[in-house]
């Protein structure tokens, strides 16, 4: 039988305590060591459907011909795929790149928008990478929802949602507005060691007494 109404505060507490152990997601990571959002943000297109490891490596030789987005005027596109090669649609995304460097050049002088209207302007970028900008670049309150926050939020029955956009709204609703920031990181690094998608490891679970485990028919 599910366990009603999961205490979202304690929840939240049990792993900030347990988060140190986890590996930090790798745009709140560049977020630390860059204090930088035109960064954040090419590091987040990077990021899109490539692993940690290889968006890491990504940013290094990219930030080394890209500090800013006039730079891209004396870069090519050829350049810009070979930085960022080998995340996923390498060449898609040194296209984007580009376009979106010349408009915060040219329109934006060269800053990049504190909104989500404004972010949501360019071509490629998504409720997910908006609110991840605001949050990471600029600790503006923003509920970035990807794959793990959906996951989880629903799978400890704090919500119930079929899709993140769906989600980001119930929890703009549900969550105290001082966890907005750092929800996306924390649930991301929990959904990478502990809470995965299939099986996840219970057994290791800080929160494995208040979860409700929707929709977990095999844990470990």
């Amino acid at each position: 039988m599910n366990k009603p109404n999961i205490n979202i505060e304690k929840t939240i507490n049990l792993l900030e305590k347990e988060s140190n152990n986890w590996k930090v997601p790798v745009v709140t990571l560049i977020a630390i060591q860059k204090n930088d959002p035109f960064k954040v943000l090419i590091s987040t297109i990077i990021s899109l459907r490539t692993k940690d490891e290889v968006t890491i490596k990504a940013s290094e030789r990219i930030y080394k011909i890209l500090t800013k987005p006039k730079d891209i005027y004396n870069i090519s596109i050829e350049e810009i795929e070979k930085a960022i090669y080998p995340c996923g649609f390498y060449k898609r995304k040194a296209i984007q790149i580009k376009k979106i460097c010349k408009i915060l050049s040219d329109k934006y002088n060269s800053q990049v928008p504190k909104t989500i209207e404004e972010l949501l302007k360019f071509k490629g970028v998504g409720r997910k990478t908006a609110n991840l900008v605001l949050a990471e670049g600029y600790q503006i309150p923003a509920i970035c929802v990807d794959i793990h926050v959906h996951r989880i939020s629903n799978r400890i029955g704090f919500i119930k949602t079929k899709n993140p956009e769906e989600s980001e709204f119930e929890l703009r609703k549900k969550l105290p507005k001082k966890h907005w920031i750092r929800y996306n990181s924390l649930l991301v690094a929990f959904g990478q060691s502990i809470c995965r998608p299939i099986s996840p490891y219970c057994s290791k679970c800080p929160i494995n007494k208040l979860c409700n485990k929707i929709n977990v028919d095999k844990h470990r």
